[in-house]
């Protein structure tokens, strides 16, 4: 069985709240923001992590 590297695992769940934060029923800014945060985290956890 393959496991998954905790960090490559919340890089990836980061990566899905940015998506779902684009597609909420806020206003632009707000989604933009959201989805920024997400993506920096998800960033940070990549290379943090050495995650691919």
């Amino acid at each position: 069985m393959i496991t998954i590297d905790p960090s490559k695992k919340r890089a990836a769940a980061h990566r899905a709240m940015a998506l779902a934060a684009l597609h909420a029923n806020s206003s632009l800014a707000t989604r933009l923001t959201r989805y920024n945060a997400h993506m920096a985290k998800a960033r940070a956890l990549e290379t943090a992590g050495g995650a691919q």
